[in-house]
């Protein structure tokens, strides 16, 4: 809270209210869905209601809880209104509908409506969350290694003729016993034709005798995330499907070799791209080359052409290159990658050389 704090300091800003649910875990340790944070310069409330009273005194150590009879954010809103010395207070507007704003702004008296509420003009927790302190990366590095796991458990059980949403299911089922949470996101399995498709979800279509399937997924240990992706063969692979796995491989590794400190967003998006342009495959790359992650599975910063931010030690990025040829296949291989002093460090490390099944 004091690094908010030093922040809301510097942009001459009174008071806070956070509702975003990750930015709200981050801050105060509060695990559940309904809630909001005020903060001033010298004290904090986090505002829930009845269902999570134990829950709220087991979890938050850095703010006061209060139980709300209504909205926790109205009464967050109200509580900084009526602090002392709180003239505005400002808001994050990307968490914020217009509708909630319109009734946060009624709950107060006629004479604040118009100014006390502010939008904040860059977010002000969220920059902080980019950066992970060696606890967050202990737990990060965890779910990384769960998900490797997984990886290895899942390559014994696919066979032809099963379908993807078995492929998924097993792989959720098995994230459970090992101890996860829940899964990251929506399980991603593409198998034949499909794996073309970039966010191909696990369905009814069966595995094919011979062709390329997408695995990507990740899980979730005390809500931060972990994300990777293998693509492996089913068969025997043609000499163009092995070209461009090897050009797909060596672009990725091309990305991970150029996380290190200071080195721009953009430039590490570069290195991927360059590999796939020299192989005559640029065109077939059609997202960025990765991501943050942390609390939410995307987060900043961007690993995409001309991002400007520089990455620092402490971030999780994903290296994720891939190619999507429409109606024939595609290939994506993804690491977690924490930046470090000296370079990058994969959180990552299952195989990545081209597995044939």
């Amino acid at each position: 809270m004091g690094a908010l704090r030093r922040k809301m300091t510097r942009a001459g800003l009174p008071g806070l209210l956070v509702t975003a649910l990750p930015d709200l875990r981050y801050l105060s340790g509060f695990t559940g869905s309904s809630a909001a944070l005020a903060v001033t310069r010298r004290a904090a409330r986090l505002f829930t209601d009845g269902r999570y009273t134990e829950q709220a005194a087991e979890e938050v150590a850095a703010a006061e809880v209060q139980i709300a009879s209504g909205s926790p954010a109205i009464a967050a809103v109200e509580w900084l209104a009526a602090w002392p010395g709180v003239d505005f207070a400002g808001f994050d507007p990307a968490h914020t509908t217009v509708a909630e704003l319109s009734r946060w702004r009624e709950a107060l008296p006629s004479r604040l409506r118009r100014n006390f509420l502010s939008p904040l003009p860059v977010p002000l927790v969220e920059p902080l969350r980019r950066v992970k302190d060696e606890d967050e990366l202990a737990l990060m590095s965890e779910a990384a290694l769960m998900g490797c796991k997984l990886f290895e458990h899942i390559v014994g059980f696919i066979r032809p003729g099963i379908a993807e949403i078995e492929v998924a299911a097993e792989l959720e089922h098995r994230a459970r016993l090992l101890g996860a949470e829940g899964m990251s996101f929506d399980t991603i399995v593409a198998s034949g034709v499909r794996s073309a498709l970039p966010h191909g979800h696990a369905t009814t279509a069966r595995l094919p005798r011979r062709g390329f399937l997408t695995l990507d997924f990740g899980v979730a240990l005390k809500a931060y995330r972990s994300d990777m992706t293998r693509t492996v063969y089913l068969g025997k692979p043609r000499a163009n499907e092995r070209d461009a796995y090897a050009a797909v491989l060596e672009a990725q590794q091309a990305g991970v070799a150029a996380v290190a400190s200071g080195v721009s967003c953009g430039a590490v998006d570069e290195a991927t791209r360059s590999v796939l342009r020299r192989a005559g495959l640029a065109e077939a790359f059609t997202h960025s080359t990765g991501h943050g992650v942390g609390l939410e599975i995307h987060e900043s910063p961007r690993i995409g052409a001309g991002q400007t931010a520089k990455l620092v030690p402490g971030m999780v990025v994903t290296i994720e290159p891939g190619i999507y040829l429409a109606g024939q296949f595609g290939i994506r291989i993804e690491d977690m990658v924490a930046v470090t002093r000296t370079g990058g460090q994969v959180l990552t490390p299952a195989p990545k050389a081209l597995i044939e099944l």
